[in-house]
């Protein structure tokens, strides 16, 4: 039997991003571009972390600290020298060094890999023939300059580039993805082979099928689905896989009970989680970290992030919910209302114009309209604690740290210093002046200016 050909198998993956990126023409590398709020490299880890392969190794290039950063806890290697894919795939040799299970080779900038196509890749590894290497291949539209995938009998005989390809080998509509499973063994020895003779003058991962079969072992490929299968090397290619990613998250929402009222408006992030029968408006985007609960509905034009929205809660229309945000259940926000790290409790209202950051409002308070909880000095963010059936007058100003009391209540325009106790009403001292017949007294006096300016301009024109 192939070495590594057990069910129980463990498999690692090596993950290739060190590529430039040239055309993205960005200071960020590439595989840190997000698709859905998730950065490409991403998107690949967390669909070969689910299938539980360890370790996991990235390999990077000269300059991209950041990818390691973003990668971590998984390890990265560097490739000094970009050399080609046979080449990159080898820098991460002694990182794997004493693993003697199956090694996934995937690519950082082809995001939508899912792991039921890994399975079916796992599932012909350890089948039938326990084939040494297992290619994913597809099959485009237009093959173009992919590799083509050489079969016979079912078997890969090998992978032809399609520069290096003959007229009857470019005809082949089967092509190469690039992604492999291979026994590491047979993985290591077959690139220690492996020669930079070719149009590009670079070593190929692709030349280790001719020189697994060589070696005797065999080689087979899966067929993946070609939008699964998109690499993004532009700033183009990256919209359209964003509009391939919506357009599959919409789609599941509305499958799974969620309102869209105009789903081609409504932007989701990867790990957005929508309960059943909730309402979506038009025009609004999900960030990362958002959680909504059955029965939640969200007016048009929010932007929300990092928030959590229960059931029977109504949310905008033009509000902004930012992390750390907790929406209570049948609470309101409402129009050109900002909530921050701050919690909202069970039937809470806060519908207008308002700013609420580093609090926390109690069941069923209401907040007047075009209040601010001001929370920053210039060097420390503190909270306000708005307590249960309060009520705070519009343009209120609550000076953090500061505490209303349950059932308190402040004026219209109050600037809150000072601690509130429980149904008591703060108010600020200036008290309104009143000066009798004063607007229409204004008023004649402005008018009569007004005529006198006119009829100095007539004479002037004479």
């Amino acid at each position: 039997m192939t070495p590594g050909a057990s069910t129980f198998t463990p498999t690692a993956a090596i993950i290739l991003g060190a590529g430039q990126g040239t055309r993205m023409r960005s200071a960020l590398p590439k595989v840190l571009h997000c698709v859905a709020g998730v950065p490409m490299v991403g998107h690949v880890l967390n669909t070969v972390t689910s299938l539980a392969m360890s370790p996991v190794v990235v390999v990077i290039g000269p300059g991209m600290e950041s990818i390691a950063k973003a990668v971590a806890p998984h390890g990265t290697v560097l490739q000094a020298d970009r050399l080609g894919t046979g080449h990159a795939v080898l820098q991460a040799k002694d990182a794997l060094a004493g693993f003697t299970g199956d090694i996934l080779i995937a690519y950082a900038d082809t995001p939508f890999v899912s792991a039921a196509t890994i399975e079916k890749m796992l599932a012909a590894r350890r089948g039938a023939g326990a084939p040494a290497v297992v290619v994913l291949g597809f099959a485009p539209e237009d093959p173009g300059s992919y590799g083509r995938l050489v079969m016979k009998d079912g078997a890969l005989e090998r992978i032809v580039e399609a520069k290096d390809a003959s007229p009857a080998e470019r005809a082949i509509g089967f092509c190469n993805s690039g992604i492999m499973l291979a026994d590491a063994k047979v993985l290591w020895d077959a690139l220690a082979q492996v020669r930079n003779d070719n149009a590009k003058g670079e070593y190929y991962l692709t030349d280790i099928i001719a020189l697994a079969r060589a070696a005797g072992h065999g080689c087979t490929a899966v067929e993946g689905a070609e939008d699964e299968l998109m690499g993004v090397n532009s700033r183009a290619e990256l919209a359209i896989a964003e509009g391939i990613l919506q357009k599959k998250m919409r789609n599941a929402a509305m499958d799974n009970g969620v309102t869209l009222r105009d789903p081609e408006t409504v932007y989701f992030s990867a790990d957005t989680k929508l309960g059943s029968d909730v309402e979506i408006g038009p025009f609004t985007v999900f960030g990362p970290g958002v959680t909504v609960d059955s029965g939640a509905v969200i007016k048009g034009f929010c932007h929300i992030e990092g928030a959590h929205i229960a059931g029977g809660a109504v949310v905008g229309p033009y509000a902004r919910l930012r992390p750390g945000a907790e929406i209570g259940a049948d609470a309101h926000v409402g129009n050109f209302v900002e909530i921050k790290n701050a919690t909202l409790d069970v039937g809470a209202k806060v519908n207008h114009l308002t700013y609420v950051g580093d609090a926390h409002v109690g069941a069923k308070a209401n907040v007047g309209a075009g209040t601010i909880t001001a929370n920053y000095d210039g060097y420390n963010k503190s909270r306000t604690e708005i307590g249960a059936g309060a009520s705070i007058g519009s343009n209120s100003v609550l000076v953090a740290p500061v505490k209303i009391g349950a059932g308190a209540m402040t004026g219209a325009g109050a600037v809150i210093r000072n601690d509130v106790p429980a149904d008591a009403l703060a108010l600020n001292s200036s008290r309104q002046e009143m000066l009798e017949g004063f607007a229409a007294k204004y008023r004649v006096r402005k008018q009569a200016e007004k005529a006198k300016k006119a009829t100095k301009n007539i004479g002037s024109d004479k």
